[in-house]
């Protein structure tokens, strides 16, 4: 039997038929953090993607569909030093609550999912997971928002308009919107974002500006393809700002040479990385947790 920690795969759920308020029990009984701990940096694991029809890792299209493999790659990652939270839907927080691994631990839900990888409907990405009131009701610290704009698609439009939603329920409630734009367009039927150094800086200002309010805004965005291009791109804002992963880089050291030379800006806070943590090419997902703590425990020491 597949075992999960503590539980095996069958006794969650078990749990889930049998007992599901025991799901708003363990999240009222939490213990939370700031999400700022004393160092000002903070890293994060993301694991958002199955919920979007993304279960790509590395070279396997499938990695992501095994729930017990996920949720033992997730619970590997938040037990090491350094790392502070976790972002996911609904369905994957919710096992990691009943698995008692959410305790003194930043914990982020992930809000529109709508938008299916490969769909014709993908940059009219609707607000399919978590809302506000869901994340105040469990007493999670913030709301994730994916904001892809492609010029030439109507269906972001919709998506920006939503966002800008989410970013008002979430201030209205003393939670923080971390909000991830991109510039995006279609090649070849394929949504692909733009990673250089002027559409990075172009996102990042329309994401700025959501809402009636930015002042629970914080922007997830990625960073650029030119090394001496960065500071540009990032100096568009002055929201704090973490930087995300991507898909499982072919080469971790050059991914890590331009988080450092990011981390650098002030604004800047940490890292949220999903694929490149508990996927990585040599499956050591508690050696590539370190090396990302090892390198915002660096920086902050410089």
């Amino acid at each position: 039997m597949t075992r999960v920690d503590g539980l095996t795969l069958a006794e969650l759920i078990e749990t889930r038929a049998r007992h599901p308020e025991m799901i708003a029990e363990a999240a009222a009984a939490r213990v939370r953090r700031p999400l700022l701990g004393e160092s000002g940096r903070v890293l994060i694991v993301a694991a958002d993607h199955p919920a979007r029809g993304a279960l790509a890792a590395g070279g396997n299209p499938m990695a992501m569909a095994n729930r017990a493999d996920l949720l033992d790659r997730v619970r590997t990652a938040l037990r090491r030093p350094g790392v502070d939270g976790v972002l996911g839907t609904a369905d994957v927080l919710e096992d990691l609550l009943l698995l008692g691994e959410l305790e003194n631990k930043v914990v982020i839900g992930s809000m529109n999912r709508g938008g299916l990888v490969g769909s014709t409907f993908e940059l009219d990405d609707r607000f399919t997971g978590h809302r506000a009131e869901d994340l105040h009701r469990m007493r999670f610290d913030a709301g994730k928002l994916l904001l892809r704009i492609d010029l030439d698609d109507p269906g972001s439009l919709n998506t920006a308009q939503g966002a800008a939603n989410a970013v008002n329920e979430l201030a209205a409630r003393g939670l923080v919107a971390m909000v991830e734009p991109f510039l995006a367009r279609r090649v070849g039927g394929r949504v692909r974002n733009d990673l250089s150094a002027e559409a990075v800086a172009r996102s990042i200002a329309i994401a700025s500006g959501l809402g009636g309010t930015s002042a629970y805004t914080w922007l997830k965005v990625p960073v650029v393809d030119e090394l001496d291009q960065i500071g540009r791109a990032l100096e568009a804002t002055t929201l704090p700002t973490v930087l995300l992963g991507g898909e499982v880089p072919d080469d971790p050291a050059a991914t890590r040479r331009r988080w450092d030379a990011a981390l650098q800006l002030p604004n800047v806070r940490g890292l949220v990385v999903g694929r490149g943590l508990l996927y990585p090419h040599d499956d050591d997902v508690a050696g590539a947790v370190d090396a990302a703590v090892d390198l915002l425990r660096g920086r902050e020491n410089r």
